[in-house]
């Protein structure tokens, strides 16, 4: 009796047995090709066939891949056939084996990418419909869940290729979701394209093949989403399915198949039907099926028609096993994609002119009652348009590059300035950056025109400057608050059938710069910046806020009432991810001229889903081409209205001229209502002049604190100027220098006074003298801190500070130190009845001695300080450039009496929203820094055009030093 071992073993016996035989059995069918017909047929046949692909599918689409060189031209339009390999009816008698595809079908593989003869040939096909295709018509989509490990020249490939783009593209060159970034696999080679938007990186996982197939569908049917141009195909590759593809998500497959050619929608299908319990699903519709064995591989008949003679019986098919193409070699793929992607960029680079209204159509047509808006960038064809209303009144622009953000801005603002007339949208602008920002709106020595919507402009501007800029737009903003309370609680809509009310845009690049030191005056920028985008939405009040980063504001995450939430318009630009939400990495790697602009508070959304609130744009770099920026200048400013004032312009490099100050001018004509010293331009948006009234009040004297040659100029300024308000012949100047140091000042001051009033040139022995004597005049000292308290009793120069201006004589006097003055002002006396202090290279460590308290300040370069009153807050100023750089040879101390009033006309300059610049009050009643800023002239206002090469030029242009 057999048993139970003895059947164990003759049953694995007999398996073993049958097994071998299948697998003779397999290898002896592949080896079986189609029967051929009569052999000489078939040469013949094949050579027709030869030469019917050439004309079908002629250079990149259809020759062997070895045969063409890198730099062979597309074709003219999409390839109809493409090649998958080579029929091989008889061992010497091939023909290329092609399959129509764009413009008729699909391409269905019953294998997926892990076979490497599979993702060899996705990659030939692809590198071939791409090269033959002219550059940017075909657009690819692609799919991809094989494992890293199954792709083995992936990584490799994907490290040479240039991947700065990431997650860029994810929007898609049309504007569209694709799939999120993918590790390297089978599209790896062709990472080059994602800069061009061809060929977004791949998705892996089922949540991106489900985006892709929703941007799919909204190609199929643009009425659901953005009509698609007609001058491109879009193809989606799948090299092979995730592996929680779901019957639903083949079911939008198949859909796609069906509806796909007649909308340009084409896909190659690796893996179909799908292995599993998918398997016995029916073959993709209006695809041409291509069957993969162990040696060759079997095509099927394309749709709507057979390879096979009329009369054939079904399964039809090209009766001949076809060999592949092989791997395309990596260099040949690397040098397509690069040519493509330059040829791409070249092509579908934007002009200015791209974002500007036709120029046909006539200037400024448009109202701003209900908001404004322009054309900041493209999609895939279609223009993207924000605007300023009271749903989106501001906005934040982030970018790693000063230059794309300039590019951006100047865009947004050309292309306002092109729509809205100035009476209906006032510009304010300002760079806390060290470079000459917004130029191009303004005018120059060599161009005196000007974008007239532009009121302000501030280049390398000081943190003073910005505060004050907010001050008075927020002082706009309750000026129309209140008046839309008076109207019985009206909007801004409301109140423009009342009254002429444009909407305020406010630029400010760089913002870092202000908020970063954390100090009081970034506190107080801070809340400013917060009552001004709370207060402006409703009173067409907007702000622009641009710079690096984060912005020193947008961090974290953004609640409605915060003041962020006030920015619902979000723009990342290259480098500019963290001004969205931290979740939102959909500015990921985006290369340059491209943003990402979120009008949801920089709100994501699941990776890949479509965002209706999110595009991708690109945009032109204005800057490249500026004849076109002189000449839309230009056709701007011939529209203006008759008699408009320039912009008022805040260079920070650049130092005032003490002869075109326009109270100078005055005082020189005997215009002037009082003696005065003038000491620069305030940093402020009016660029008001900075004086010191000299009069019998107390505490009518000078002190300049400070170690440099530039407090030594700053005094001879000063007097120079108090001598302009002086009749010839009138003023007596004692100018005395205590040290060797300033004798060259003194003695330029002495002979520039000398041609106009009396002078005393004098060294300690005289000074003394002068002291004791009561006549009336001015005693500019150079170098107080030099003598001995023997030699200068302090108590001298106190009795002079205290008694003196009463008598008509005053001190303007130079301590290059500080302990020297605080001897002579005791503690006990107030020190704005001794002398306005101005301190020049100081700090405020060592301020804090003269006035009894800590001061907040830190020097900096070209720029002083004065306190005259009991203020705490000192005025900050730009002194007047040296006198030795002042006058012309000849000018003497007048206001360059060369100069025509065509050249130096006073233009009343308004500053935002307000009237006349209300004069600070100190000590007796008397202006402590009274401020001309609406008398400013157009030299000193304008600054640097477009083409502006240096800030010589930017100087000139501004009427002040450089």
């Amino acid at each position: 009796m057999v048993g139970p071992r003895t059947r164990t073993n003759r049953a694995a016996a007999l398996y073993r047995r049958a097994e071998a035989t299948a697998a003779a059995a397999a290898g002896v069918l592949d080896e079986t090709r189609p029967a051929p017909a009569d052999q000489r047929r078939q040469y013949e046949l094949a050579d027709r066939l030869r030469s019917a692909a050439a004309l079908l599918a002629p250079g990149w689409a259809g020759a062997p891949l070895e045969t063409v060189a890198a730099e062979t031209p597309s074709g003219e339009a999409p390839p109809a056939f493409v090649r998958v390999g080579a029929a091989a009816p008889l061992e010497d008698a091939r023909f290329p084996a092609l399959v129509p595809l764009l413009g008729t079908g699909h391409l269905a593989i019953d294998t997926d990418a892990r076979d490497p003869r599979v993702a060899g040939l996705l990659r030939a096909v692809l590198l071939r419909l791409l090269a033959a295709t002219p550059a940017g018509c075909l657009l690819v989509r692609a799919v991809d869940a094989v494992p890293t490990a199954d792709a083995p020249r992936a990584g490799a490939a994907l490290r040479a290729a240039d991947t700065r783009t990431g997650d860029a593209l994810r929007t898609g060159a049309d504007g569209g979701a694709g799939p999120a970034a993918a590790p390297p696999g089978t599209f790896a080679p062709f990472a080059a394209l994602a800069d061009a938007g061809l060929l977004p990186p791949p998705a892996v996982d089922v949540a991106g093949l489900r985006a892709v197939l929703t941007e799919a569908e909204q190609w199929v049917a643009p009425g659901t989403g953005r009509p698609r141009r007609h001058d491109r195909t879009l193809l989606l590759v799948v090299a092979a399915l995730p592996e929680l593809t779901g019957p639903t998500d083949l079911g939008r497959i198949e859909a796609l198949a069906e509806q796909g050619p007649a909308a340009g929608l084409h896909l190659v299908v690796a893996g179909w039907p799908p292995a599993g319990p998918y398997a016995t699903r029916a073959p993709l519709p209006q695809a041409t099926p291509l069957s993969v064995r162990n040696a060759y591989a079997l095509l099927g008949d394309p749709p709507s028609t057979s390879f096979a003679g009329p009369g054939a019986e079904p399964p039809g098919g090209l009766n001949s096993p076809v060999f592949v193409d092989d791997d395309p070699p990596p260099e040949l793929v690397d040098d397509v994609c690069r040519r493509l992607a330059e040829e791409v960029e070249a092509g579908s680079r934007l002009s200015l002119a791209d974002l500007l209204p036709d120029p046909d159509e006539p200037l400024w047509a448009a109202s701003s009652a209900d908001g404004i808006a322009t054309t900041v960038g493209d999609a895939g064809g279609r223009p993207v348009t924000v605007g300023f209303t009271e749903l989106t009144p501001h906005w934040l622009v982030s970018g790693r590059s000063a230059a794309g953000r300039a590019a951006f801005l100047t865009n947004v603002l050309l292309g306002l300035s092109a729509r809205y007339s100035p009476d209906e949208l006032v510009l304010h602008l300002a760079d806390l950056g060290d470079g000459e920002s917004f130029a191009e709106f303004l005018q120059t020595e060599r161009d005196r025109s000007w974008v007239p919507q532009v009121r302000t402009a501030g280049m390398a501007a000081d943190r003073e400057y910005v505060l004050d800029l907010l001050g008075e737009l927020a002082a706009e903003a309750r000026r129309r608050e209140e008046a839309g309370q008076r109207a019985g609680g009206q909007r801004f809509t409301a109140l423009r059938e009342h009254q002429s009310l444009p909407r305020v845009v406010c630029v400010i690049d760089n913002l870092p710069l202000l908020l970063a030191d954390r100090d009081r005056l970034a506190a107080e920028a801070a809340a400013r910046l917060d009552t001004l985008a709370r207060t402006g939405r409703a009173y067409g009040v907007h702000l622009v806020l641009a710079g690096e980063g984060d912005l020193g504001i947008a961090g974290g995450p953004t609640t409605r009432d915060s003041m962020l939430g006030q920015f619902p318009v979000r723009v990342a630009l290259a480098g500019g991810g963290p001004v969205l939400e931290p979740s939102n990495d959909a500015a990921a790697g985006l290369p340059v001229g491209s943003a990402v602009v979120n009008t949801a508070g920089g709100l994501g959304g699941p990776r890949g889903a479509i965002r209706g609130h999110e595009r991708m744009v690109r945009f032109p770099d204005p800057h490249g081409v500026p004849e076109s920026i002189a000449e839309l200048r230009h056709r701007l400013w011939e529209g203006r209205a008759e008699r408009s004032a320039p912009p008022v312009v805040f260079a920070g490099w650049a130092r005032p001229l003490l002869r075109n100050d326009p109270r100078y001018r005055a005082a020189f004509a005997g215009r002037a209502r009082g003696p005065a010293a003038l000491l620069g331009r305030a940093v402020d948006l009016s660029r008001s002049t900075v004086a010191v009234p000299i009069g019998p009040a107390a505490g009518r004297n000078i002190a300049v604190l400070g170690p440099g040659a530039e407090a030594a100029a700053l005094l001879a300024t000063a007097a120079r100027s108090v001598a302009a308000h002086h009749q010839p012949g009138t003023g007596r100047f004692i100018v005395a220098t205590l040290g060797a140091d300033p004798a060259r000042v003194a003695d330029a001051l002495a002979t520039d006074l000398a041609g106009q009033h009396r002078v005393d040139r004098v060294g300690l022995p005289g000074l003394l003298a002068a002291l004791d004597v009561d006549e009336p005049g001015y005693l500019v000292v150079f170098g107080l801190d030099g003598p001995a308290p023997e030699e200068l009793p302090p108590d001298r120069l106190r009795t002079l500070l205290r008694e003196g201006p009463p008598l008509g004589r005053h001190l303007l006097g130079w301590w290059r130190t500080v302990p020297p003055f605080t001897a002579v002002v005791q503690a006990e006396d107030e020190l704005d009845k001794l002398a306005a202090v101005v301190a020049v290279g100081v700090p405020g460590t060592q301020l804090a001695a003269v006035f009894g308290r800590p001061v907040q300040w830190r020097p900096r370069r070209d720029r002083a300080v004065l306190w005259d009153g009991p203020e705490e807050r000192g005025i900050l100023l730009v002194p007047f450039a040296e006198p030795s750089a002042e006058a012309a040879p000849g000018t003497g101390t007048g206001p360059g009496a060369n100069r025509t009033d065509s050249e130096n006309g006073a233009n009343a300059v308004a500053k935002a929203g307000s009237g006349a610049d209300a004069a600070a009050k100190a000590g007796g009643g008397t202006d402590t820094a009274a401020k001309a800023g609406s008398g400013t002239d157009t030299a000193d206002e304008a600054r640097s055009g477009a083409g502006a090469g240096n800030r010589a030029d930017v100087a000139a242009g501004t009427g002040e030093g450089a």
